[in-house]
């Protein structure tokens, strides 16, 4: 079934939606969390999360061109809660570094202001990954979008790990040198 069929019986409140959604993307959107989580129980947990938002959300929304995308983010958001809410007490190191490495471009918003700069922002990292080649923007997206382990990416792409991390270098370099071109204060 095509995504507008399926956004159609979402906004028709025709719980076969759910079903549909489930066959077509339910092995990406568990896939996408268990990448995250790195628990099973709980990537199949945020998989039936996000059929609940989706209820939830998509009548005002209607993702009909890009149904996956619009799930997916729902997915990631879920993961993380999961990840933040699992290490309340112990953080996560892989998120950690994570952060650490992309705050180097990205300052954290700290108050309501930065977070009304949230779209523009997005405008700007959307417009430097266009810049960038496929596999560049393959190794950025999967490493700081889907949370991959250098090694995955790596073996992906039959290259070097070192070859990833300096990819990696030089694409966080580039993005701050591209906000800052962009007239976006760091």
């Amino acid at each position: 079934m095509e995504d507008v069929q399926i956004v159609e019986l979402y906004l028709h409140r025709d719980e076969s939606a759910i079903r549909h959604t489930g066959e077509k993307y339910g092995a990406r959107l568990r896939r996408l969390a268990l990448g995250m989580v790195k628990d099973l129980g709980a990537a199949q947990e945020c998989e039936n999360d996000t059929y609940w938002e989706a209820w939830r959300s998509i009548p005002p929304h209607e993702p009909r061109d890009y149904l996956y995308a619009y799930l997916a983010r729902i997915t990631r958001h879920l993961a993380l809660n999961c990840c933040r809410h699992r290490s309340r007490l112990k953080r996560s190191a892989e998120i950690c570094t994570l952060s650490a490495e992309l705050e180097q471009c990205i300052p954290t918003p700290d108050d309501a202001a930065c977070c009304l700069e949230d779209t523009v922002l997005r405008q700007i990292i959307n417009g430097y990954l266009a810049t960038l080649s496929e596999e560049k923007r393959y190794i950025f997206l999967r490493r700081y979008w889907y949370l991959d382990d250098i090694a995955s990416i790596a073996a992906a792409l039959h290259c070097t790990e070192s070859k990833v991390k300096t990819t990696l270098f030089r694409c966080r370099r580039q993005l701050r040198q591209y906000l800052q071109k962009e007239g976006y204060e760091l």
